[in-house]
């Protein structure tokens, strides 16, 4: 079922009757009767099916006049998985909308990221989600308020700064008519405390979720300066539109298979208005919009990833709070150890990197942007020539904005235009389309941890690209379950830090 408003009511009907949460997100069920839109994964007794009527979006809900469960709390659930398998014009937009474009640069701005007139985008996201990009941006406000309002002590005015407003009045206004309550009444008895550059939040993602092996992952791929991983914690400096942060966030195994559960989250952030564009960053670090379930389901028949899937449910793609970052990394990660490409990275953060101007613990930089990249001498770089022209003809493109690698691209646009900049080639351009662009259907093949993987299981590594087209349309997955098969992540591919 796909994020669209032609949804078949009776399909729609028969997952609320069971209450199936892998169509969280994917479409929105408005009870006439009470006025109130519900996910269809919520406990409420079932209305009868005269008395529904089934939305593509939360924005399309309350643009037809319904106000958010307060029971499920259906703005909450993190966005349809759906999005990220059709990578449609509508998904890219929404991921642009989340990380507040809209609020910065207005409708035009956004029309101009996805290559579209600000009409011709609105008809398509009015026709495929039900409202247009003003009123999505306005459900991600409110969506973002709520969160901060019953999860952080700041007042209610940097509340409204926070989350995007214009001013308070306008965000009493909406949370009244979204939410039906107050901020005072949605936060209940808790008190407002004194505003600083500091949140602590919890952030949603579906369970089952591998938090460990998460940590893992980034723990093994951390840069001295930009990141730093302890005990079930990690962290790392964000470059912001409006300025440098950090997020500390907690990752642990969370196992029931009814929902979400929360993940604490620590955002320090020099100016309050980026406290939006933090949290989507970090949620795709996370791979947080994952639909779990579906993907094991997808898996758990499998003769060679069925008893790995059950082994490690919940398993994510690594994602990254920045694909220009993401990019350089992998180049320099090109053909050397993970621990090498480790070290020629942190240099690069030293030598190149914005210092923080407020460091913590380890993080004492901002990775350097690629126009200061692209002004470095390629035959300065501590890499081999070739690579490191290539490092710099990539920054130079990334600059110039001939390639985008901000999700709201086209992923078979970025892939073209990747490998045809010299020394970047397919299996570069994959990696970073799997975890910059968040792309869900990604299989290296010819990947050395791939091979070694498959060879462990027993299985012929020449066999690897026809494996893995059982495993559509989540091979990104399945490469994972592959690499965590390995002995030890800091002994996988060269897959760049």
């Amino acid at each position: 079922m796909a994020p669209t408003t032609r949804l078949d009511p009776e399909s729609c009907y028969r997952a609320v009757k069971a209450r199936d949460r892998r169509f969280d997100g994917v479409f929105y069920t408005a009870v006439r009767t009470t006025g109130i839109y519900c996910r269809p994964s919520c406990p409420a007794r079932t209305p009868a099916y005269g008395n529904v009527s089934f939305h593509p979006s939360a924005a399309a809900a309350q643009a037809a006049g319904y106000r958010a469960c307060k029971r499920c709390l259906p703005d909450a659930t993190p966005g349809s998985p759906d999005w990220d398998v059709s990578a449609d014009v509508a998904g890219r937009a929404m991921r642009l909308i989340a990380d507040g474009v809209v609020d910065r640069d207005g409708v035009a701005g956004l029309a101009t990221r996805v290559g579209y007139t600000p009409r011709h985008l609105n008809r398509i996201l009015t026709a495929e989600l039900g409202a247009g990009p003003l009123a999505l941006a306005r459900a991600r406000r409110a969506q973002t308020a709520r969160v901060l309002i019953e999860t952080t002590d700041l007042t209610y005015a940097d509340i409204a700064f926070a989350a995007g407003f214009a001013s308070v009045r306008q965000f009493n206004e909406t949370l009244r008519e979204v939410y039906a309550a107050t901020p005072t009444q949605l936060r209940g008895r808790r008190g407002g405390g004194a505003a600083t550059g500091e949140v602590t939040m919890r952030l949603a993602v579906r369970t089952p979720f591998a938090g460990r092996a998460l940590h893992a992952f980034l723990a093994a791929h951390t840069v001295a300066g930009i990141e730093a991983a302890g005990d079930g914690w990690w962290a790392q400096s964000l470059a912001l539109p409006h300025g440098p942060g950090t997020v500390r966030i907690e990752l642990r195994d969370l196992t029931a298979h009814d929902g979400t559960a929360l993940l604490p989250a620590t955002f320090r952030l020099a100016d309050l208005r980026d406290t939006g564009a933090a949290v989507e960053r970090v949620r795709r670090l996370l791979d947080a919009d994952c639909d779990p379930v579906a993907v094991d389901d997808a898996f758990l028949g499998d003769p060679v990833l069925g008893r790995l899937v059950r082994a490690r449910p919940g398993l994510r793609v690594p994602g990254h709070v920045d694909g220009h970052e993401l990019a350089v990394r992998t180049v320099v990660g090109q053909q050397v150890s993970v621990a090498g490409a480790r070290t020629v990275t942190a240099r690069l953060v030293r030598e190149h990197g914005r210092p923080l101007p407020h460091p913590e613990g380890g993080l004492t930089h901002l990775f350097p942007d690629a126009a200061t990249l692209a002004e470095v001498d390629p035959e300065r770089l501590p890499m081999p020539r070739a690579r490191g022209r290539a490092l710099v003809g990539l920054c130079a493109a990334l600059a110039e904005g001939r390639i985008a690698l901000d999700r709201g691209a086209d992923r078979e646009e970025v892939r073209r235009r990747l490998v045809e900049l010299p020394g970047i080639g397919p299996w570069t351009a994959d990696y970073v389309a799997m975890r910059a662009l968040g792309h869900p259907d990604v299989f290296l093949p010819t990947d050395i941890g791939i091979r070694d993987a498959l060879r462990g299981l027993g299985e012929d590594p020449a066999r690897a690209a026809a494996l893995a087209e059982r495993w559509r349309p989540w091979r990104s997955y399945a490469q994972l379950h592959l690499w965590q098969t390995l002995d030890s992540l800091k002994e996988a591919p060269p897959c760049g830090p």
